[in-house]
């Protein structure tokens, strides 16, 4: 009997995106993924903009005209705030994945004390960073009125 059948996914996307009982890491986890498909959808979206410059001056102002305005100010600060979560996530999993992050190696007991010791550490120094860099890069973005 396959796998599947033995343990259906009876909660769907449900699943996938609501961490439930797992913890900080399972909504960490999410929340990297959402952030990937925006910083995706932000990158399309870019290329679609900036391709209209290949049509003309006009055309080039009227697409930067577009995406002019508070809504877009807004929209660019939280791309900012999702890439420096996601680039110090991404880089905190890249850590654990090499095993450089993941503690001495012993018998895996639960609650695996070792690696929640490592890593929780970790996961709050990363997201620390990140709340810093998104606290900077809102003084800058908002109150020095930075130009991107």
């Amino acid at each position: 009997m396959n796998d599947a059948r033995r343990h259906p996914n009876r909660l769907g996307v449900k699943g996938w995106a609501v961490g439930g009982r797992w913890g900080l890491e399972r909504y960490l986890y999410t929340l990297h993924r959402v952030t990937g498909l925006g910083l995706l959808f932000y990158f399309l979206a870019h290329v679609v903009v900036t391709s209209s410059r290949a049509f003309g001056p006009e055309e080039w102002s009227a697409a930067m005209a577009a995406v002019a305005g508070p809504v877009f100010r807004i929209a660019e600060f939280l791309v900012f705030a999702a890439f420096a979560f996601h680039a110090l996530n991404g880089l905190r999993l890249v850590l654990v994945e090499l095993g450089l992050a993941t503690g001495k190696a012993e018998e895996p007991i639960y609650p695996y004390r070792t690696s929640v010791d490592v890593q929780r550490p970790l996961m709050v120094a990363a997201m620390v960073l990140v709340a810093v860099l998104v606290a900077l890069g809102g003084y800058e973005f908002f109150l020095l009125g930075g130009e991107p």
